[in-house]
């Protein structure tokens, strides 16, 4: 990857391991529903105007099917399964589950004509890096029924999902105007659920920092660099992010919640970097006569060349 890529990277690494922390303090004062219509209710405040006042949004409209797509399987589904998920299931295993992101990424874009996608190096450097996040995370499952499992693996297969319509099919569409319609349409989406469940009473100033720094940083600011990340290195490599989230998010525990660290992680981190370099190494460029046929579209993935036609 470039220098660029490498510090988009890092950055969303950062960013996207930060709520696990937030989350947990805003948790204190207000209710799941409510945190989600809360902070994309503060992204799209921020981001709706500026992108109105430069004329983006009238164009973007014209694709709002594939914005919508991509708010529901990146955004709206996510974040209701997730937090019904976790409410039964370990911390630990929720995370092996998300992590599972890249694997996913890699069998569609193979499936959509990328062969590189599940190359040796590629496939090794996933199965590292999924081992560093197995050290990190640990191994307590605890008890769980099937369908909360497969309310995190959907969510795996959204995240996986949503990055590739980004990058194929709102590459003409401004970033801007994406990213505010999404975060609009899921606030709104929310908007009666969070009213039936708001707080009982004011949150302290801990927990409304907490959704503040969630909405402005972990949203708004975050979805602005996750597209950046998208176009410079691809959604494969980016989906990698998964791997080391986790990692971020046991730092912050034991830096500003006192949590004690885990023997783990000193194990994992490296394996999560090395599967990290196996999987983001350069590949040399094929003759022309050897490239790779036209690559498929989404809904062939999802069913076939026939749902395709249809």
């Amino acid at each position: 990857m470039s220098k660029r890529g490498w510090l988009l990277f890092a950055a969303m690494s950062v960013i996207w391991g930060i709520p696990y922390l937030l989350i947990k303090v805003a948790l204190e004062g207000m209710p799941a529903p409510f945190i989600v219509f809360a902070r994309t209710a503060i992204g799209a405040a921020v981001l709706l105007p500026v992108a109105m006042r430069r004329g983006m949004i009238g164009p973007a409209l014209k694709q709002w099917r594939y914005i919508a797509t991509f708010a529901a399987l990146e955004i709206a589904g996510p974040w209701l399964l997730l937090g019904d998920a976790e409410q039964h299931m370990t911390s630990s295993l929720a995370g092996l589950l998300i992590a599972a992101v890249p694997f996913f990424v890699a069998l569609i874009m193979w499936r959509l004509g990328d062969r590189s996608a599940v190359s040796g190096t590629r496939l090794a450097g996933l199965f590292i890096g999924m081992a560093g996040v197995v050290a990190i995370v640990g191994l307590n499952v605890g008890q769980v029924q099937v369908a909360h499992m497969l309310e995190v693996i959907a969510v795996a297969v959204g995240y996986a999902i949503a990055p590739i319509i980004a990058d194929r099919k709102l590459v003409g569409v401004p970033t801007l105007a994406t990213i505010a319609l999404s975060l609009t349409g899921v606030a709104v989406l929310y908007l009666p659920i969070s009213v039936a469940g708001h707080p009982a009473h004011m949150p302290r100033f801990n927990a409304l920092a907490a959704v503040v720094g969630l909405g402005l940083i972990c949203t708004a600011a975050a979805f602005l660099l996750f597209f950046q990340l998208i176009a410079e290195v691809g959604p494969a490599k980016s989906s990698m992010i998964t791997f080391v989230n986790p990692a971020v998010a046991v730092a912050g525990g034991v830096l500003f919640l006192g949590e004690s660290i885990k023997a783990g992680i000193i194990v994992g981190a490296p394996l999560v970097l090395i599967g990290l370099v196996l999987s983001t190494l350069r590949k040399e460029q094929a003759a022309p006569a050897a490239e790779e046929p036209v690559l498929a579209t989404v809904a062939e993935v999802a069913g076939g060349p026939e749902a395709a036609i249809a």
